[in-house]
């Protein structure tokens, strides 16, 4: 039997290679000598830049920035040069403005910025590169990209013309004005190039503050605040650039970045999956599976949106393979994602405990739920053997 894991990472907890690493675990278990293939897969978010660096083998940067709750944090960027000479940075927003990066007791969307992503852009482009990728994903902000349009030169203005700094989404229903006349001119220079979720939208009841912001922190009351202020900032784009970005697929990317980046940078935004694939391939390896593995962190109804497990799903029930997928909890309408291909799905969790020690057990657990897996697989085998010895019908 040929068993192929593609997992995705397990937010805050565990990356795509450590979740691979733990699957690989629980199938060597269960028989060390199965045929296996294992591909951790990124989705733009956490290892984003580290593995397409590493597949392109190119140059990590590593490099002091604004954080996402305004102190300096330690980030990382890539460069590498293709055939034909191009040099291109990658940039991971998650390394720099990640929910990760945001301390729980500081989960609050109304204040958290995306004024690293900016830095880092800037950083890229004093390296005269030819082209940027940006990987959106896993973000821990919400302020539309305002802070990386900030760090670029972008001036937000006040009812008085005053110039005012925007800390987050909280700030942006306050935008009056803008002023782009000291937008970094190099911008124009550069292909930007945005592997983000296309199903995110800016505004509207599907707006991102309305489905993202409760997970990053937000309040009724808050959630309220930041798509309101996201209906007036997308408002001023339209008057400023003639750029309507109220519901442009990939808007809402990281919490509003994908508008920021389509707005202040020129950027082109595309089906996060469309740009990974050119550099994973997948569909040639899940066409000779017997079975496929993957995993992500959560899933529940916006799995089907875009998310890996979704995705390799799709691809699975193209060549008819059976999917399973291990996941860190079951949250809430998990039970669509039968209809978006996944045949089965199972929690790691093992026992009623906190959050902090389930994360702490999560490489064991996931090991011991593969293995799981692949004991119900034989006594499927099993019975479906017997039943054809019988002369019965599965």
């Amino acid at each position: 039997m040929k068993i192929v894991m593609i997992p995705s990472g397990f937010k805050e907890c565990l990356d795509a290679e450590e979740v691979a690493i733990a699957m690989q675990e629980g199938v060597c278990r269960f028989n060390p000598l199965a045929d296996i293939a294992v591909i951790p897969m990124i989705d733009g978010g956490e290892g984003f830049a580290k593995t397409i660096i590493n597949i392109k083998k190119g140059t990590l940067i590593h490099k002091k920035v604004i954080g996402p709750v305004g102190k300096v944090v330690k980030s990382h960027f890539g460069v590498y040069t293709d055939e034909f000479g191009k040099k291109t940075a990658v940039i991971e927003m998650a390394a720099v403005a990640g929910l990760k990066l945001v301390p729980r007791n500081q989960r609050n969307p109304l204040w958290t910025t995306t004024y690293g992503v900016g830095q880092l852009i800037s950083a890229a482009l004093d390296l005269e590169v030819d082209n940027i990728l940006i990987g959106c994903g896993d973000s821990g902000t919400s302020d539309g990209g305002a802070g990386m349009a900030q760090a670029l030169g972008l001036r937000f203005l006040d009812e008085t013309g005053t110039e005012m700094v925007v800390r987050g989404g909280g700030d942006l229903e306050h935008v009056v004005s803008m002023d782009l006349s000291q937008l970094d001119e190099r911008l124009r220079k550069v292909n930007i190039d945005v592997a983000c979720n296309w199903h995110n939208v800016l505004c509207g009841e599907k707006g991102v503050a309305r489905v993202f912001g409760p997970q990053k922190g937000a309040t009724e009351e808050e959630v309220e605040q930041l798509s309101s202020g996201f209906d007036t900032y997308a408002g001023l784009i339209q008057e400023h650039l003639g750029i309507d970005v109220h519901q442009s697929p990939g808007s809402g990317a990281s919490g509003g970045l994908g508008a920021g980046l389509v707005a202040f940078t020129g950027a082109r935004l595309h089906p996060r999956y469309d740009v990974i694939m050119k550099y994973i391939q997948i569909e040639e390896t899940i066409e000779q599976a017997d079975v496929v593995l993957t995993a992500e962190g959560c899933l529940d109804f916006q799995t089907p949106n875009g998310k890996i497990p979704a995705e390799v799903a799709r691809i699975a029930k193209k060549h008819g393979i059976p999917v399973i997928a291990i996941t860190g909890t079951i949250g809430k309408d998990a039970h669509v994602n039968y209809d978006s291909g996944i045949d089965a799905f199972m929690s790691i969790i093992q026992k009623p405990i906190s959050l902090e020690k389930a994360m702490n057990k999560a490489s064991a657990w996931i090991a011991d739920s593969v293995e799981a897996s692949m004991r119900y697989i034989r006594i499927g085998y099993q019975i479906a053997q017997r039943e054809q010895h019988q002369g019965g019908v599965v």
